[in-house]
């Protein structure tokens, strides 16, 4: 399984907004332009605690079944890999969905002195900050069901059954 990579999430994240950015300022041009959802921030946040979770329970059982403890519940490796791609499913949307808010929300950086306009650059604001969440739980998710290199086993990632 090849692993997320930086760049191209910047690539999704630079391209998105240059894109929405344009398409802001043609659409503002012709009419009124779409409001961002309060939403966007609250459902990118959620994936990002889920993400999380599952990231803290999965090191935890990683951690009981190294230790060998009693009643420990192993990992299954389709569970973790299950896993690493809903993260890694989750990082690229979450590139592509901040950068299309935080291009509306360059454009509407112009407008901060109408209410309304500062109202939804803060909205956007707030769903880039939930979508680098996302993407930095997902790192983190990845990084716990990592497995080792050959001769490599720091304690902190998964065996293979």
């Amino acid at each position: 399984m090849k692993q997320l990579r930086l760049g191209i999430l910047a690539g999704l994240f630079a391209g998105a907004g240059v894109l929405s950015w344009g398409a802001a300022r043609l659409w503002d041009s012709l009419g009124t332009l779409p409001s961002v959802p309060l939403a966007a921030s609250v459902v990118l946040a959620v994936i990002a605690v889920i993400l999380l979770a599952t990231a803290l329970s999965i090191r935890a059982r990683l951690r009981a079944q190294r230790e060998r403890r009693p009643g420990a519940k192993g990992v299954e490796p389709m569970m973790a890999a299950r896993a690493v791609v809903f993260g890694q499913a989750s990082a690229l949307v979450a590139a592509l969905v901040a950068g299309m808010y935080g291009g509306t929300g360059v454009f509407l950086l112009g407008f901060l002195d109408i209410p309304p306009r500062r109202d939804q650059a803060i909205y956007a604001g707030a769903a880039v900050v939930a979508g680098i969440g996302v993407i930095a739980a997902a790192f983190f998710l990845e990084r716990v069901c990592r497995l080792p290199e050959d001769g490599e086993d720091d304690g902190t990632t998964a065996q293979a059954a």
